[in-house]
């Protein structure tokens, strides 16, 4: 949590090996390897996702052929053998009646002509049918109502083991209650500047950032 422009978003993005950004020093560890030194697919094959803030549009991409795609280079990485269309269907439309959205989706290029939320649930889906040991998700409350937020929360919610994290960016409690945060971190100048459980969000919503200069 924090201010906009505190560096949150720009955290996610070097994690995720966004081409915008030089690290000039210092290293990431994340299973034992410097993420610093992957490119952004070897990053992803290692276990991360990214749900961005902006999902973009990949058009002429099907959406269901960038999940088959994606997940067979998961299974790949692990050694594991590709699955042919038809095995993997089931898989994926369990996940998109899981998100209560339209299984027509599957058939539209990736978030072309989707609107804000479709956009967010869409990368959820991502998230759901790939996995991750760590997800980096960038305010997904942003554009869902609070039906679809449910559906969203539940799902990565789903997602959680005791062998995978979930790094959120939000500014509202209303997710909070829904994916309840083992820590909560306050950012400011590209810092974190104060660490706290739950509570600390609690006391954000109540008094504002303004309150952490002085607490």
């Amino acid at each position: 949590m924090g201010q906009n422009g505190s560096g949150k978003s720009t955290l996610m993005k070097v994690l995720a090996g966004h081409p915008e950004y030089e690290v000039t020093g210092g290293t990431v560890l994340f299973k034992g390897e410097n993420l610093i030194d992957m490119e952004p697919e070897e990053r992803s094959l290692a276990g991360l996702f990214m749900s961005f803030q902006a999902p973009v549009e990949i058009p002429g991409v099907n959406n269901y052929d960038f999940l088959l795609m994606a997940l067979n280079a998961r299974r790949e990485k692990k050694g594991l053998p590709a699955l042919e269309p038809l095995q993997v269907y089931p898989i994926i439309e369990e996940k998109v009646n899981a998100l209560n959205m339209n299984a027509e989706i599957l058939n539209r290029a990736v978030n072309e002509g989707f609107s804000g939320g479709e956009r967010k649930r869409n990368e959820i889906l991502q998230l759901s049918v790939l996995g991750a040991d760590l997800a980096l998700l960038d305010e997904i409350d942003s554009g869902l109502d609070v039906d679809a937020l449910e559906y969203v929360a539940k799902a990565v919610n789903g997602i959680l083991t005791p062998q995978s994290s979930v790094m959120m960016i939000t500014h509202y409690q209303r997710l909070l209650d829904l994916i309840k945060p083992s820590y909560v971190h306050i950012m400011e100048k590209g810092k974190i500047v104060k660490t706290g459980d739950r509570a600390l969000a609690n006391y954000i919503d109540e008094s504002g950032y303004k309150a952490i200069a002085t607490a």
